[in-house]
């Protein structure tokens, strides 16, 4: 009988499930927003309707495990999971779902797992950057063919959105201290980490940077898999956060490209991306629709081979 894989991310803006035959066909790849980092922040807490947001988007992604004869599993919870005073309270829940806890994993396993899944689709081998900008995290991962390094960052497109901007559209000095407070924490990585200034390729994953290049190219109907290897130059980036950090959210709403589960923390996104680009002084980087999701299968399909 052959062997059907299936990897959960709980992430801090969104719940993603990805399912792939023996082969490495893709079953089932589902993006869906739960946001159950929403006022982590402030409370410290998961809150009751985001634990309920995303305990749904579980029961129903345990349907489409059990459609496809799921072999084997794994589910794992990153940064909102991480700063969260009542996570073994969540785990629980999830687990009367699935039958099984997820794994709590650091950042920086998660930006590993990040790493082998964005460059595995990706033909050439050369040293590269891959950004992956969360929801309250960003991964930031260096290597090759194996990774050399792997540094998590604490500022992602909902907990800046939630600390930094307050206005719609946000004020010029909110978007300033966004970039500030992101561009200082990049700092200390260039600083303890020099390689991450030298190498041949960067490369975007995850909800930000897709979206932000979705609306770069004017997407009328959302298509991650459309914007695979896709170039997003600095220029382009800058472009889109003025155009959309300069709308309130009543018009930023209708830019194609922009899902609308997405329009009111993708400014907060864009600080993210920009001030990483702009103190790497990175001038383009290739966007890639394969993520956490791929490294997880990558190594199931590892182990049980």
């Amino acid at each position: 009988m052959d062997q059907v894989f299936a990897a959960i991310d709980i992430g801090s803006n969104s719940t993603n499930l990805l399912i792939v035959d023996q082969s490495g066909k893709t079953l089932e790849r589902v993006v869906r927003s739960t946001r159950l980092g929403a006022n982590l922040a402030t409370t410290g807490a998961l809150s009751a309707e985001a634990i309920q947001r995303t305990l749904d988007c579980l029961s129903e992604y345990e349907v489409l495990i059990k459609r496809h004869n799921v072999s084997y599993r794994r589910t794992v919870a990153t940064a909102a999971c991480r700063a969260a005073n009542n996570t073994n309270q969540f785990f629980a829940e999830v687990k009367k779902i699935s039958g099984t806890e997820p794994e709590l994993i650091s950042g920086e396993i998660e930006g590993a797992l990040s790493f082998v899944g964005a460059t595995s689709a990706l033909d050439e081998k050369m040293s590269t950057l891959v950004i992956d900008i969360g929801g309250a995290s960003t991964e930031l991962m260096v290597g090759t063919e194996t990774l050399d390094f792997a540094v998590s960052i604490p500022f992602g497109a909902v907990n800046i959105t939630e600390a930094e901007l307050h206005r719609d559209p946000p004020r010029p000095e909110e978007l300033t201290n966004a970039i500030s407070l992101v561009s200082d924490a990049v700092d200390d990585v260039a600083h303890n980490y020099p390689l991450i200034g030298h190498v041949e390729r960067v490369v975007g994953v995850a909800g930000t940077i897709v979206t932000v290049a979705a609306v770069e190219v004017g997407q009328k109907t959302f298509d991650p898999s459309a914007l695979h290897k896709l170039k997003l130059s600095r220029e382009a980036v800058e472009d889109v956060f003025r155009t959309l950090a300069t709308e309130p959210l009543s018009d930023r709403i209708f830019n194609p490209g922009l899902p609308r589960d997405r329009a009111d923390i993708i400014v907060g996104g864009c600080c993210v991306l920009v001030a990483v680009m702009r103190r790497l002084q990175i001038s383009e980087l290739t966007v890639s629709q394969y993520n956490l999701l791929d490294g997880l299968i990558s190594e199931l399909r590892k182990k049980t081979s």
